[in-house]
C-alpha cells in the first residue's frame, strides 16, 4: 500500500516535543517544508522548517494559517489547543488534522472521565473515585484515602483538568493525602470531578504511544520517561527530566499485546459514543506484579518520550499521520519498526523548576553537544542578545545521545549535556542508569485484563 506525503506541513506548538517532530517530518523524503507556529528560536534552526507567530489556542487563526500556507497537514502537538477545540476548527474547515477533537481529548483533560472510558472498555486501572470540589466531596475523598489506606494500598491525589505533567502527587502516608486533600477541592466547583484518589500501584513505568484513525492502531517504539526532579527519583513530579527507548523489559509482542487490550478497546468505547479518536493515543503504563495497567492516557505525544522514540523511528512517519488524518490507517505492522541502537534523552532545567522558574540567564554550550554528535532539542529556551540563547522556561532543553545500546547512548547522552550549562541549571545524572532486564510476558497481560487478542 503506497501512502501519500504532504508537501507542507504545519506542526501546531513550541516545545521540545514540537522541535523533535518538526526535526522528524523535515527529513522525509517528499516533504517541502515543515512549518511550527508559534515555535521558537531554536526550533528555527532546524533545516526545512520555519516558524510563523500564532494563537495556539484559536481556532480561527490556525485555520487561517493553514490555508494562507497550504497546508496539507495540520499536526497538533501540545493538549491545551486539542481541548481547546482548535481540531475540531479544522475538520469543519476541511483541513486534514492530526489530533483529536474536543470532546476526544477529554481522555486527557479529565482523567475522571479516562477512568470511566477504561471501565466501559475493560481496561485495567487502579482502584480509584472521582470527586468534586467542595466541602461535602473533602469529606468523602477523605474516607475513600483512609479506606485505601486501611487496605494497605498507598494513596495518590491527581488533579482532574490539564496540569502539564504536575498535577499528580505520590503520597508517602496517609496523613499527606489527609493534608493535601483540601488544596485539591478548595475554591472548585461543586458540579465537575476536581479531584480522581486512586491506589497508588507498583512497579516500573512504560509509555506506548499510538498513532489511531478512529479505528485502527499503530504503535510506536516504546519509550519510559523519568518524572521526578531528582536523581533515585527524588523530589517533585515534573513534566519528565529524561527518556530512554528502548525498553528491555517491554518486547515489541508487550507492545502488539497493549494495543490490543488497551488501545483498541478505548477507540471501541470512543467510537460507540459517537466521538472517534484521531491522534496519538499515549498509554501510560505500569507494569505491576500482576500485570500491566493503565495508569493514564494522554492525547498526544509525551515529552521527553519523543525525543527518544523519533529519532529511533524506522520508517517516514509524514504518510502514517495523513493517512490516520483521513482515517485510512494501514493494518501492517502493528508496531513500527525501529533502527538498530539506543536513545537517551536528559532534561536540563531552569533553577526554580517545577515551580517558578528563572528566566534570562545566557546558556553555553548548545554548539558543543551538537559537535559531539548529540541531538538537542529546544523547549523553553529563547532568543539571545548575541544570537545565543537564554532561558525561557522551565524545562529548557533535551540533550539525546545515541548508541549501538543503552549503555553507550547514555554516556553520549550524559557527554553532550556536561558541556551544557547556565547558572541554577537542573539535571538528572541517572536517567537509564538503572534498566529493569526481564521481559514481561505478553500473556501476564491477558491475564490480568482478562483479555484475549
Amino acid at each position: 500500500m503506497t501512502l501519500e506525503v504532504p508537501r507542507r506541513i504545519l506542526v501546531i506548538g513550541s516545545g521540545g516535543r514540537e522541535h523533535a517532530l518538526a526535526w522528524k517530518l523535515a527529513a522525509e523524503a517528499g516533504v517541502e517544508q515543515v512549518l511550527v507556529a508559534p515555535g521558537s528560536a531554536g526550533i528555527a534552526l532546524t533545516p526545512g522548517v520555519r516558524c510563523v507567530p500564532v494563537d495556539q489556542l484559536s481556532g480561527g487563526s490556525v485555520v487561517a494559517l493553514a490555508r494562507s500556507e497550504s497546508i496539507d497537514l495540520v499536526v497538533i502537538g501540545p493538549e491545551a489547543p486539542l481541548a481547546a477545540g482548535v481540531a475540531d476548527a479544522l475538520e469543519a474547515a476541511q483541513v486534514p488534522v492530526f489530533g483529536p477533537d474536543a470532546s476526544a481529548a477529554r481522555l486527557e483533560s479529565s482523567k475522571s472521565f479516562c477512568h470511566e472510558i477504561a471501565e466501559a472498555a475493560g481496561v485495567r486501572m487502579a482502584r480509584a473515585r472521582s470527586f468534586a470540589g467542595g466541602a461535602e466531596s473533602l469529606t468523602a475523598a477523605r474516607a475513600f484515602a483512609q479506606e485505601l489506606a486501611v487496605s494497605g494500598a498507598g494513596i495518590v491525589l491527581k488533579a482532574d483538568g490539564l496540569a502539564g505533567g504536575k498535577g499528580v502527587v505520590v503520597t508517602e502516608s496517609l496523613d499527606e493525602a489527609l493534608a493535601l486533600l483540601p488544596s485539591f477541592l478548595s475554591d472548585r466547583p461543586a458540579d465537575r470531578p476536581a479531584l480522581v484518589v486512586e491506589e497508588r500501584l507498583i512497579g516500573p513505568e512504560a509509555s506506548v504511544i499510538a498513532l489511531c484513525d478512529g479505528q485502527n492502531a499503530l504503535a510506536l517504539p516504546a519509550a519510559r520517561d523519568h518524572k521526578r526532579l531528582l536523581d533515585g527519583d527524588g523530589g517533585p513530579n515534573t513534566g519528565g527530566m529524561g527518556a530512554y527507548s528502548p525498553l528491555p523489559d517491554v518486547s515489541d509482542a508487550d507492545v502488539a499485546h497493549v494495543l490490543a487490550t488497551v488501545h483498541r478497546p478505548i477507540l471501541v468505547e470512543m467510537a460507540r459514543r459517537g466521538m472517534p479518536f484521531r491522534g496519538f493515543l499515549y498509554a501510560g503504563m505500569m507494569l505491576t506484579a500482576e500485570g500491566p495497567a493503565l495508569l493514564e492516557t494522554n492525547v498526544r505525544l509525551g515529552d521527553p518520550e519523543t525525543q527518544v522514540i523519533l529519532p529511533r523511528l524506522g520508517v517516514p512517519l509524514a504518510p502514517l499521520l495523513l493517512a490516520a488524518a483521513r482515517g485510512a490507517l494501514p493494518r501492517a505492522p502493528e508496531v513500527l519498526p525501529a533502527v538498530e541502537g539506543a536513545a537517551v534523552a536528559i532534561v536540563l532545567a531552569a533553577a526554580g523548576y517545577p515551580g517558578d522558574p528563572s528566566r534570562g540567564d545566557r546558556i553555553e554550550g548548545i554548539d558543543g553537544a551538537l559537535a559531539d554528535g548529540a541531538l538537542v532539542f529546544h523547549a523553553g529556551s529563547a532568543a539571545g542578545p548575541d544570537g545565543g540563547f537564554t532561558v525561557g522556561g522551565g524545562r529548557v532543553l533535551a540533550v539525546v545521545g545515541r548508541g549501538g545500546d543503552l549503555a553507550n547512548a547514555r554516556a553520549a547522552a550524559e557527554r553532550a549535556a556536561d558541556t551544557v550549562g547556565w547558572t541554577g541549571m537542573q539535571r538528572r545524572h541517572d536517567i537509564a542508569a538503572t534498566v529493569p532486564a526481564a521481559t514481561v510476558p505478553a500473556a501476564t497481560a491477558a491475564e490480568a485484563t482478562g483479555a484475549t487478542s
